[in-house]
């Protein structure tokens, strides 16, 4: 946990996503989409097996802005991410963040963050804004 993050610091968490995973998320979410139960349409999709929600994908940060850095107290205020290619259910992911900046007047940090599948292939890329509450 990290209280007043500055330029350069880094934070990362790694899990393995599982056909669980998909089912609490669409417990969740309601998404339903055949990509992430059909075997047959994934498998005639482009990405030729299923794949799992970009929910599952993305939470992985949300996990390490709240856990790591900046830490508890924690929220996004925006985020900007591109999703460049599939998790599958077995998949080992790590969420990344670096802090680009934190401003001195209030607790608002902006972040690089990605998320990299266990094969190096980067799965989504982007920036978020954070906001840190003290609980003080």
């Amino acid at each position: 946990m990290t209280n007043n993050p500055v330029a350069g610091q880094t934070a990362e968490l790694t899990r393995t996503v599982t056909r669980d995973d998909i089912v609490k998320f669409t417990d969740i979410s309601g998404d339903r989409n055949p990509l992430h139960y059909d075997d047959n349409a994934a498998k005639s999709s482009k990405f030729g097996e299923i794949v799992v929600q970009g929910g599952i994908t993305s939470a992985i940060l949300n996990a390490v802005v709240a856990e790591e850095l900046p830490g508890p107290g924690t929220v996004f205020l925006s985020v900007n991410w591109d999703f460049k290619a599939p998790v599958r259910p077995g998949d080992t992911i790590t969420g990344r963040v670096e802090v680009i900046e934190a401003r001195s007047d209030k607790p608002v940090t902006k972040l690089k963050t990605q998320v990299v599948r266990g094969d190096g292939t980067i799965a989504l890329d982007g920036t978020a804004v954070c906001y840190t509450m003290s609980f003080d």
